[in-house]
Parts: structure tokens; C-alpha cells; sequence
């Protein structure tokens, strides 16, 4: 029986409760019109196709990740800053490992949809200013940001994977990690001469 009031929202979120129980990449459009107790075609009056799903899927996670890091860093500053950031964001893909893969999967977004999204836009800002307080600017920060999201990455996914057996606990490690990082951070290395922007 169909229910009604759907919307490209409910559609959305039908998929990326899919994606957290299945994996991003299972998700079809039957089984999200099966979890709507619609018909398939009944879909496409508010989404374009799977594409266009996994797309609003990456944008409702960038949205939810965003918030909770925002939620966590105010009013910090410096390490304090950095661990509730990281925090944030390793409890985001433990509770969204669907939504979370759709953040961090090369996906073909609407442009107007992404031009109307805050996330994004919202995510560099908090990242950027946050290795401000670091005293870090360009091209610095671009190098910082892109050390910081593959340490997060590549933790959280080697976590998710299995990929820590030794008996040594992975929050453990994960609170030395952060650590090293603040203290890189603090003591960013120079710029090499001719290196630019």
C-alpha cells in the first residue's frame, strides 16, 4: 500500500537508511520503493534514478556531518578543536557507515541541488577555520585539510573494515593519533622554496 506524501526528502532518506543497513553500493531504486510501499515508478516523480539518489544521499550525509562537527567544535579552539572535529566525524561513519560512503564516493551531484546545499560549503569552513587557529594559511592549509581527511578516512574505514586486530584497543590508537597530529600541526613544517598555492 502506498503511503502518501512522499517526497524526494522521504525517498532520500529511505535510501540512505538502506545504505547504513546494506552499503551504499547495494542500494536500488526497488528496494527503496519497497521500504516506501510504492511501486518503482512512483520514485521517479521525485528522483531522477539511482544516480540522482546517491547524489541527495551524499548531500543529506555532508548536511548531518557537518552539523554534528559544528555542534561539537563551538566555542573550542586548538586541540580541544581537533579531537572534538575527529571525534565527530569517526561517530558520524560509525552510526552512517552508508551515508558516510556516499561522503567520501566520487558521486555526479545536481549542480543545483549542491549549489543549494550548506554542508559543503559549511564543512571547509569549519575545517579551515579550525587550522587557522593553528596560525596555518595557504598553501599550507590546503596540504593540512587533505592530511587531516585521509588520516580520518583511512582510520575509520580500516576500523570498519576489521582491519585492527592487535589487541591493542583502535580508540587507543586513535587517541595517539591525535595527539601526533596537533603536535604536527603545531610545528607545521616550512614551506619549500618555490612551493605556491
Amino acid at each position: 500500500m502506498a503511503r502518501a506524501g512522499l517526497t524526494a526528502e522521504r525517498v532520500t532518506i529511505a535510501g540512505a537508511e538502506l545504505a547504513d543497513e546494506t552499503g551504499l553500493d547495494r542500494v536500488t531504486m526497488a528496494q527503496v520503493a519497497r521500504r516506501l510501499g510504492v511501486k518503482d515508478a512512483s520514485l521517479y516523480a521525485h528522483v531522477r534514478g539511482l544516480e540522482d539518489l546517491r547524489g541527495r544521499i551524499a548531500l543529506l550525509a555532508a548536511d548531518e556531518k557537518t552539523l554534528r562537527i559544528a555542534e561539537a567544535t563551538v566555542g573550542r579552539a586548538g586541540k580541544d578543536a581537533l579531537v572534538a572535529y575527529a571525534d565527530a566525524w569517526r561517530e558520524y561513519a560509525h552510526a552512517h557507515p552508508g551515508r558516510y560512503a556516499a561522503t567520501q564516493t566520487p558521486i555526479r551531484i545536481d549542480p543545483e541541488l549542491a549549489e543549494k546545499a550548506a554542508g559543503p560549503r559549511r564543512a571547509v569552513e569549519l575545517t579551515y577555520g579550525m587550522l587557522r587557529g593553528y596560525g596555518l594559511t595557504e598553501p599550507d592549509l590546503t596540504d593540512a585539510v587533505r592530511l587531516l581527511r585521509s588520516t580520518f578516512h583511512g582510520f575509520v574505514a580500516l576500523e570498519a573494515a576489521g582491519g585492527f586486530a592487535h589487541e591493542r584497543s583502535p580508540q587507543q590508537s586513535w587517541t595517539r593519533a591525535l595527539d601526533a597530529l596537533h603536535t604536527l600541526l603545531e610545528h607545521w613544517p616550512p614551506a619549500r622554496e618555490g612551493d605556491s598555492t
